[in-house]
């Protein structure tokens, strides 16, 4: 099981029915994990035909490429290129070699001195010395590369920190630094990837602009989704896209969240020269450095909601994936959640029976650090809902759970936590201030006192945070 401290969340001393909401719960996410293995989606995705790369309906004749060179970075980017190696090594004419950032201390298996594909451990969510080490090494390939080259691209979330190539004048130190600032700002990952995108010479469709101007060698790029609405510019910032973003938005970002004059002066200084004079703008959708520039989504968690759906329907639950858009302040989503349930169980109050009833939700919260505890945008989400019906009398059973599917989530070691009738009672036999937890950002602090954090560790696996909400209704 992924899921390390399964024993723990589901203890025998639970009533039956939380008992029973509990590990349906926990299996479900069992689900979700598994159907967005990375190496899962590779196998999916990719195959090699009779000497040709077949990627969904494309075809590439692979005759006609002197080298196969395989770059990137992600979370999910490991189990992307290992399986892809699976695949190439059935194939013993074809030639590949290839260099990836992944995130510092991330366990891989099967990696070992035969792997023709190097890994390179970076930091992440702020970026350090070795990822910019790996990334010039990728621009390196790039630069020695011809047109006869074909070039694999795998491309996750964590990216954009994983893959640092800051403009010319911004040092490391500046970009850590602007990283930090919009990380704790309360900016959505949209927001803070157009900021990242205008201060790199890799992101933002410049890695397509690198190709282009050196070889014009077949960029093909598998990408897995972490972001809402599966927006390719904005999956660790769009390397080999066109950017949709401008430097006025960007400008108007650092503006918003009053950051103009706390970024470091060389920050200020490109933006404001993206300002006046166009030509600093990004590659847009009509740049030639498309033209041989191939773009695959082979992965994102609606492939896991929609196993979770049928796993749950399976259970006999009527399930709805409510939103694949969950945004904004996780304190203000757990506040509304429970108008969300709420309106949902009053469907079924006027019909007499059992009623079992589950949502499913897809997203990516934001928090803004107000304090110094230790937590995550979907820990502090199910502790403002605790907070929000904590003096209700609930006459259901319900289970939520919350969760960053690539096992950690925020500063803590959790990937996410679940509440239900049982820790509410807790909560408030023990009167609990859950405010003075979500005050300092203490939402990890909470859910291990009361042991119900969730535990796998990091899962490889990189797709939008998933939130599960199962009731059992006895009109």
């Amino acid at each position: 099981m992924y899921i390390k401290n399964f024993p723990q969340l589901t203890p025998k001393s639970l009533d039956k029915i939380s008992l029973d909401l509990r590990i349906i719960g926990l299996e479900a996410l069992e689900v979700a994990i598994s159907s967005v293995e990375p190496s899962k989606l590779i196998q999916n995705n990719v195959k090699i035909i009779d000497d040709k790369l077949v990627i969904h309906k494309d075809k590439f004749d692979l005759n006609k490429f002197e080298n196969i060179f395989i770059i990137g970075g992600g979370k999910a980017s490991a189990r992307m290129a290992l399986s892809l190696e699976e695949i190439l090594k059935k194939h013993p004419e074809i030639k590949y070699e290839g260099f990836i950032n992944i995130p510092e201390g991330q366990q891989i298996s099967n990696y070992g001195s035969s792997s023709e594909i190097r890994m390179n451990f970076a930091s992440h969510p702020i970026p350090n010395e070795n990822g910019l080490i790996g990334t010039r090494a990728m621009v390196k390939i790039v630069e020695n590369t011809t047109k006869t080259d074909l070039i694999i691209c795998l491309i996750s979330g964590g990216g954009s920190a994983l893959l640092p190539l800051p403009k010319r004048g911004i040092t490391l130190e500046d970009l850590q630094k602007v990283n930090s600032l919009l990380l704790a700002s309360g900016a959505s990952i949209h927001e803070i990837n157009t900021i990242r995108k205008h201060l790199s010479d890799f992101k933002g469709g410049n890695l397509a602009k690198k190709v282009h101007n050196t070889s014009k060698a077949t960029l093909i790029t598998l990408i897995i989704s972490d972001v809402v609405g599966n927006k390719l510019d904005s999956i660790a910032s769009g390397p080999t896209v066109p950017d949709l973003t401008t430097f006025n938005e960007a400008y108007d970002i650092l503006k918003k969240y009053s950051l103009i004059d706390k970024v470091p002066p060389s920050v200020k200084n490109v933006i404001e020269k993206g300002l006046n004079n166009p030509s600093l703008e990004n590659p847009k959708k009509h740049d030639v450095c498309f033209n041989n520039v191939y773009n695959y989504l082979i992965g994102s968690v609606n492939l896991a909601a929609k196993e979770v759906l049928n796993y749950l329907q399976a259970q006999s639950f009527k399930s709805d994936y409510f939103t694949n858009e969950i945004e904004g302040e996780a304190q203000d989503f757990g506040n509304d959640l429970n108008k969300l349930i709420s309106n949902k169980v009053n469907l079924y109050t006027k019909k007499s029976g059992k009623h079992k009833i589950a949502l499913i939700g897809t997203g990516e919260l934001t928090v803004t650090i107000r304090g110094k505890g230790i937590g995550g945008r979907n820990q502090e989400m199910i502790l403002s809902f605790l907070d929000t019906i904590k003096n209700e009398k609930i006459f259901y059973k319900f289970l939520i759970l919350s969760v960053n599917l690539d096992g950690i989530e925020g500063n803590s070691k959790a990937m996410g936590a679940l509440a239900d009738n049982t820790l509410l009672n807790q909560l408030n036999i023990e009167k609990i201030n859950t405010k003075s937890y979500l005050d300092n950002n203490d939402s990890n602090g909470f859910f291990k006192l009361l042991k119900c954090e969730i535990i796998t560790g990091p899962t490889g696996i990189n797709v939008n945070d998933l939130l599960i909400v199962v009731i059992e209704l006895h009109v």
